[in-house]
């Protein structure tokens, strides 16, 4: 990790909420407009704007992996609309990194509010130890 990692950076990155990430679940009798963000693709979004952000700060052969989400959906996002995923570097401990997420949209609701964390692994290493585990499972 390089010594720019810090708590206090922050980032957004918007997202158009198109149809691959929402939910359809009022359809039916011309509710054509009940296509909502789905949460899947909402914390998807989080995860991607963080590991993204934080890859900026690791060294050549490190990435991150997710370990916790935990999330509250707080207003619906249509379907056209575009959302912004704000995170916070909250805590580093050691490898391990605490992110603090929010999300508004474009009608200017707060969508999510709650927390992210990634730990920083090593890619050569991650790579032996899920080469290891698939021999292992497929008996070879």
């Amino acid at each position: 990790m390089k010594d720019t990692l810090q708590t206090g950076l922050t980032t957004t990155r918007r997202f158009d909420v198109d149809t691959a990430r929402t939910i359809d679940f009022l359809s039916g009798d011309g509710n054509d407009g009940a296509r909502v963000y789905a949460t899947p693709a909402m914390i998807a979004d989080i995860e991607t704007t963080c590991r993204d952000f934080l890859g900026t700060h690791l060294d050549e052969g490190e990435d991150s992996l997710g370990t916790q989400v935990n999330v509250k959906h707080l207003a619906p996002t249509l379907l056209g609309m575009w959302a912004e995923i704000i995170v916070e570097i909250s805590a580093i401990d050691g490898r391990a990194v605490s992110f603090d997420v929010t999300a508004v949209d474009a009608a200017g609701d707060k969508i999510t509010s709650g927390r992210h964390d990634r730990f920083v692994i090593d890619v050569e290493q991650t790579l032996a130890r899920l080469k290891k585990k698939a021999e292992a499972f497929s008996g070879g």
